[in-house]
């Protein structure tokens, strides 16, 4: 009797793994999601995480605010940046040693995490945190930016980020819903996609699904050369690699040589990027 019922606690342990499929536990951390925003887009993105996370929530502010346009918004980073000036902020609110994860927001400027952000990193204590980058940009700017807070915050955790076009907002909350799951930092099942496939020469039909997702975005200029790709819910994901080719008027300064570019075509619809990779 005592072996049969040993048996029925192994087969019910054994179960109870398959049926979870891709799922992990939540971990009982403290998270504070805190984010600086000038068009609402990463706000938007914060609120959806402190949202899922039960989190709480606090917005960096500039005393004098990048209230302009684009260009506006550009003309005065790009003075700041050759001046060596930080943008004042008002003090924030939240007791930062309260919280064991701090889920770090900003939009992507030069290549980077927006000087609003640079201006609270300068006096932010968050040794021994882990850090989730989450950003959102016009066409890439994750991985660069992450980086770039490795360095900064040598004794922090970083760990993997999010990061969106603003472009694709409305594809956000599902995707931020995989990303939380997958790194376990809420509870519930998520697709754990494939490998990609060995990089090959483009076709010219793969030609054809670059050329229409990168369309006439001003900010690139390229020809795929190769490209991988693997499965995904509801279609196909690509990598492609391409010649970064110089854009009339662009900065001389502007990096050139190979981009690597995420495009995903859906059941139904256009090929769009997702990310790019300089």
């Amino acid at each position: 009797m005592k072996s049969i019922k040993m048996m029925l606690a192994v087969v019910a342990t054994v179960l109870a793994a398959v049926s979870c499929g891709s799922k992990k536990e939540a971990p009982q951390q403290k998270v504070l999601v805190i984010y600086y925003s000038q068009t609402a887009t990463t706000k938007t993105v914060a609120q959806e995480f402190a949202t899922k996370l039960g989190a709480d929530i606090e917005e960096i502010v500039a005393v004098t605010p990048y209230d302009g346009d684009f260009q506006a918004t550009i003309a005065r980073w790009q003075q700041e940046r050759e001046q060596g000036i930080l943008p004042e902020l008002k003090p924030i609110k939240a007791d930062l040693a309260q919280y064991d994860v701090i889920f770090l927001g900003y939009p992507v400027w030069g290549g980077t995490y927006a000087t609003p952000m640079a201006a609270f990193l300068e006096t932010a204590d968050l040794s021994g945190k882990k850090i989730v980058p989450f950003c959102s940009f016009g066409s890439g700017g994750l991985d660069s930016s992450v980086r770039d807070l490795k360095e900064k915050l040598p004794n922090a955790e970083i760990l993997p980020g999010y990061g969106v076009r603003q472009a694709r907002i409305k594809a956000m909350p599902a995707e931020v819903d995989e990303f939380l799951k997958a790194s376990g930092f809420i509870e519930g099942e998520y697709t754990q996609l494939p490998d990609f496939n060995e990089q090959h020469a483009v076709s010219e039909e793969e030609s054809n699904i670059f050329d229409t997702a990168v369309g006439d975005y001003p900010m690139i200029k390229a020809k795929a050369t190769t490209v991988a790709s693997r499965t995904i819910p509801g279609g196909t994901e690509y990598l492609f690699t391409a010649a970064n080719l110089p854009r009339e008027g662009a900065d001389p300064n502007e990096p050139t040589g190979e981009i690597k570019v995420y495009v995903t075509v859906l059941e139904g619809q256009a090929p769009e990027f997702t990310q790019v990779l300089r």
